[in-house]
């Protein structure tokens, strides 16, 4: 009985302590000697000499001059066995065998098998990403419709999605500099998903990341290189914008398969305006009667990557943009749509279509849609008679 206690004390243990496991996996030696391994369900970066660290973490965040190393958790799995979110993370710290008060560390729900590693240089000077990441789920455009004023008064968990970085400078180089080199980071962060396409779950924009992104940066002040300037104009700045591009858009890859393969698609590129399959089927069948929907979707995937109607989405899709942005008139918006609608429908041999009168975004989602479930139609009606 004694035996069976014991056994059932080690079983809760293990189920409740987060990150814990002592095997490392030597990922990547960086520039800087600083040894980076994978440690369970973390990425560690440890430092052999004193580093300049500036990040958004709840544990030991801002400016610090006295920690001893940094950590990406992927937490999605993890039990909660704190009072609170920091506290969490500091025994995430004391199970990887580190000082609480000596590191900082970001959660994430990506998974560290996927994490990303980019580097660049010119000259004696060295830049490092190192990123895990998922937009999927939690993308969204600055600026959003936000879910609560006090962390305190939030409802529900968030969907998991993260982009976490973790960017190594091999350079002395200044506060001021180091805050600049965040802005530098994360400029390029938001290119990579403007790259991709990708759309915000919160509004009909792109992503300009996920609602719970994390940043870390790390400079080496034992560095004879000194570097005052961290701007797209600087060449520590170039370096930051191309391994923190590379570096986020392999992430995001590895995590969920975004790409630009996938992203070359009709309904990926208007879904942030809530088409969606489900919409057009019952599109479909308001204005066509029944048809048995795996029928619906299959002729649906095969239109969904044709290479016309893709291009033609493209460039509808930018016209919305454009017309949200107020680049573009309401007039200006209707006829250039118009065009691309009457184009599209004679490409596929189908009726076109015309935006209303009145310059709405919904009137122009619907012009859209109306076009793919005539298309849609049309090639099922062709199969039939086949």
């Amino acid at each position: 009985m004694r035996k069976l206690y014991i056994l059932l004390i080690l079983i809760f243990y293990c189920s409740v302590v987060p990150c814990a496991g002592n095997e490392r996996i030597e990922l990547y030696t960086l520039s800087t000697g600083d040894p980076v391994y994978r440690q369970n369900t973390c990425v560690v970066i440890a430092f052999k000499q004193p580093r300049t660290v500036l990040g958004t973490s709840v544990i030991n965040g801002g400016y610090r001059e006295d920690l001893k190393a940094i950590f990406n958790h992927d937490m999605k799995d993890a039990v909660m066995n704190a009072d609170s979110y920091p506290e969490y993370m500091q025994g995430v710290a004391r199970n990887l065998g580190l000082d609480p008060d000596r590191v900082s560390g970001m959660g994430t729900g990506a998974s560290m098998d996927n994490v990303a590693i980019q580097s660049a240089s010119y000259q004696t000077l060295t830049v490092t990403a190192i990123a895990t990441g998922g937009v999927e789920e939690n993308g969204g455009r600055v600026g959003d419709p936000a879910e609560y004023f006090n962390p305190g008064q939030k409802t529900r968990l968030h969907k998991p999605g993260t982009i976490n970085i973790m960017l190594v400078i091999d350079a002395d180089i200044p506060p001021g500099t180091l805050a600049r080199a965040l802005v530098t980071c994360t400029e390029a962060k938001t290119a990579a998903l403007q790259e991709l396409m990708a759309g915000s779950k919160y509004s009909s924009g792109l992503a300009t990341g996920s609602g719970t992104d994390q940043t870390i940066i790390i400079a080496n002040p034992g560095s004879p290189l000194y570097l005052e300037d961290a701007g797209k104009h600087s060449k520590l700045g170039e370096l930051i914008g191309r391994t923190v591009k590379q570096a986020v858009k392999e992430a995001l890859f590895r995590q969920t398969g975004l790409s630009p393969q996938k992203q070359h698609s009709v309904l990926r590129r208007m879904n942030r305006f809530g088409l969606t399959e489900e919409t057009l089927y019952q599109e479909y069948l308001q204005k066509n009667g029944y048809l048995e929907k795996q029928r619906f979707l299959d002729c649906l995937q095969q239109l969904d990557k044709d290479p016309r109607l893709v291009t033609y989405t493209s460039l509808y899709v930018h016209l919305l943009d454009q017309f949200n942005w107020q680049l573009l008139s309401g007039d200006e918006t209707v006829a250039a749509g118009n065009e691309l609608l009457l184009l599209s429908a004679g490409k596929f041999g189908v009726l076109p279509r015309a935006i209303a009168a009145e310059a709405k975004l919904e009137n122009c989602i619907q012009a859209w849609s109306g076009l793919v479930v005539d298309i849609l139609r049309a090639k099922l009606a062709g199969s039939q008679g086949d």
